[in-house]
């Protein structure tokens, strides 16, 4: 077994290597570029290399560092993770002339599998079903558009070198290939080193299910079951599952059986992914293989039990598998959500900043559910511009899918993170989607069931609200004891407290009553003069983000920020502000005049920090609603900024190459 492994990686995926390298009793080695000097990856490691500025051409995907710093730190194994140099066949080799093992699988599997062009070729020839399309390499847009009229639309441009969303592209028609194939060209260049992309049908309605195998250097290869990954947006994962809700036991045999012969048909000897494309009547076609760690390995780990970082360590070692297929059993169901740096409600664009507040919800096993979070960052980080968005991968298990849905939800609601936007709204609100809780998913579910984007969630009712005023009387209730507290008070005149409160939220208010019977505090509704008392119990203090208690022995999770008057609430989904008044206070309340909405006016900002990559448009042109103004780069993903509405463009304020700030003015119409 090794004595010293350095991990070329950063984030969550090198904090989560470096958790079982630890647990192995191996040594570790970080890697660093000058964005991640500080970085939770490199306090966790043994020892740390510099490698780099904070580009990852220069720093993560420079091999020559990577090997350099091997010989410096004494590393007799690499572990690549999952992006950066983890598919690339030039750096294993590049591993093996400096006597460095490489845990992973060989050269020529990656070579094999990695270029998605000839992956697709290989399965062919092994027997395995795959997606009408073009396997060549398309030279330009007009090859393109006509490759596209031949297969029928709409057709999926995709990168050869790499996945993870990165140069993928949907066209419906002739103008949306053009357009696709200079974005995913440009996008798969700036990934990957690649710029060659190809074309495939898309299939509509489809579901993305992908079997885990595991190899090991003496011939054997199993699959540890599929994960379903199809709650995607643009083309990248959100939410992922094992088992799947569609899959049965004889489906998963067929796929299980294609994946392996596939992998052993190209001597594949570690851990690997096969991802399939599935119609709802469960017929599968082979889209790619990811020849490595997949982001998504959490929930396989805790369906079948086995550590897969463990296994691609005790392989690359060069010991054999010690399981064989009959020795897989799916345990219980697994969910992982993941947390991005993004504006949900600005159409999911990068954020960047500082985590002021980070406060995962406690890795733990509750009974039969089990809660881990797998991050890369802590309290006081900054979130840069340079890599993905990713902030943490929350993942719960419980025997049936309903628990364990119903843990991700209560585990979304304790998730506290402030500094920077994030993702977690949008997760807990697919959590509460009926059509998510019924398994009924297909990689359209996201523009089918939110066309419009995301958009705040609607203003509480019945139980919810209930909940929700509750805690904020709850909160305010023990905020006023404290106070009671306080030394040194007139003890002339007693202050004392009414009963009766009034909770604002949002355009609805709710009448309440509240006292304390020992520990527990008793909340009347009071609704159409019918009383309707209920208990609340905590043991908040007033600091806490995160509020946790029972309303009526129902256990509850309310994140709980104070403002003027009351507090921002966060659970399941919905944001609001709740405002807690005396009957007196409410009544002057509702005579506040409500503040206006200023017009943003006609200037096009910079949704969020970025690199201008183009202007599309000149000073004094007519552009249509629609038409592309410019593009903004950010965390390795294009974004096109098109123009809302009709107009004419008076001027223009940046320039290809130019870093811009969120909200900066990037031109202005007249």
């Amino acid at each position: 077994m090794f004595k010293r492994i350095l991990i070329a990686n950063r984030g969550e995926i090198a904090c989560r290597i470096i958790r079982t390298a630890r647990r192995l009793g191996i040594e570790t080695v970080a890697v660093y570029s000058e964005a991640d000097r500080d970085a939770l990856h490199v306090a966790m490691a043994d020892s740390a290399v510099p490698i780099g500025p904070a580009a990852a051409s220069e720093s993560y995907l420079a091999v020559e560092k990577i090997v350099d710093a091997c010989k410096r730190s004494g590393a007799e194994a690499v572990h690549p993770g999952y992006g950066f140099l983890s598919e690339q066949p030039a750096f294993p080799r590049a591993l093996a002339k400096a006597r460095v093992v490489f845990v992973g699988p060989n050269a020529k599997a990656i070579a094999a599998m990695g270029d998605k062009v000839a992956a697709k070729k290989a399965a062919a020839a092994a027997g395995v079903s795959t997606v009408p399309g073009h396997l060549g390499i398309i030279a330009d847009a007009v090859q393109a558009q006509k490759i596209a009229a031949e297969i029928g639309y709409p057709v999926m441009i995709k990168s050869a070198a790499g996945g993870g969303g990165k140069g993928m592209r949907v066209a419906h028609a002739p103008a949306e290939v053009a357009e696709g194939f200079a974005r995913a060209r440009s996008e798969a260049k700036g990934a990957f080193g690649d710029e060659r992309v190809f074309l495939e049908k898309f299939i509509r309605n489809p579901r993305h299910i992908e079997i885990q195998v595991l190899g090991d250097k003496h011939g054997n290869v199993i699959h540890l079951g599929e994960r379903e990954c199809s709650v995607q947006r643009r083309n990248q994962k959100i939410v992922e599952e094992a088992p799947s809700p569609l899959i049965d036991v004889a489906t998963r045999r067929k796929m299980g059986a294609q994946a392996v012969a596939l992998a052993k048909a190209v001597g594949y000897d570690s851990a690997g992914t096969v991802e399939f494309v599935v119609g709802q009547d469960k017929a599968f076609y082979f889209l790619e293989m990811n020849t490595r760690l997949q982001v998504e390995h959490p929930v396989t780990e805790l369906v079948t039990g086995i550590d897969l970082v463990e296994q691609m360590i005790r392989g690359a070692a060069g010991e054999k598998l010690v399981l064989g297929q009959s020795d897989i059993r799916l345990d219980g169901w697994a969910l992982e959500t993941r947390i991005y740096a993004e504006d949900p409600y600005r159409n999911f664009l990068p954020s960047t900043g500082r985590l002021v507040r980070y406060r995962p919800p406690a890795e733990a096993r509750k009974g039969a559910l089990t809660v881990r979070n797998d991050t890369g960052v802590r309290e006081g980080d900054e979130i840069p511009i340079h890599y993905d968005p990713m902030i943490a991968k929350l993942v719960t298990h419980a025997p049936t899918r309903e628990a364990a849905v119903a843990g991700q939800a209560e585990a979304l609601d304790a998730f506290v993170i402030d500094g920077i936007r994030h993702n977690i709204a949008f997760l807990a609100t697919l959590m509460q989607h009926p059509r998510f809780r019924a398994g009924d998913l297909s990689t359209a579910f996201i523009a089918e069931e939110f066309p419009d984007g995301f958009r705040p969630a609607p203003a509480p009712v019945g139980g919810t609200a209930q909940n929700m005023a509750a805690v904020a009387a709850a909160v305010d209730h023990v905020l006023g004891e404290r106070k009671r507290r306080i030394s040194g008070q007139n003890p002339v005149r007693l202050v004392t407290r009414e009963r009766r409160r009034v909770v604002r939220l949002g355009a609805t208010e709710m009448a309440l009553d509240i006292k304390r019977e020992g520990d527990v505090l008793a909340i009347s509704f009071v609704v159409e003069a019918q009383g309707q008392c209920h208990h609340v119990l905590s043991d908040w203090r007033p600091g806490e983000p995160v509020w946790l208690g029972t309303y009526d022995g129902q256990a509850i999770a309310v994140q709980v920020r104070p403002v003027l008057n009351g507090f921002d609430l966060f659970h399941r989904g919905i944001e609001l502000t709740a405002h807690v008044y005396t009957e007196r206070e409410a009544a002057a309340a509702r005579l506040m005049p409500a503040k206006a909405v200023t017009d943003s006016g006609k200037a096009v900002r910079c949704p969020m920090p970025g690199l201008v990559v183009s202007i599309a448009v000149a000073e004094g042109q007519e552009v249509k609603a629609g038409e592309p103004l410019a593009v903004i780069e950010a965390m390795k993903m294009e974004n096109v900024l098109r123009a809302e509405r009709d107009g004419l463009v008076q001027s223009i304020k940046a320039k290809p190459g130019d870093s811009l700030a969120v909200d900066a003015v990037i031109l202005e119409f007249a």
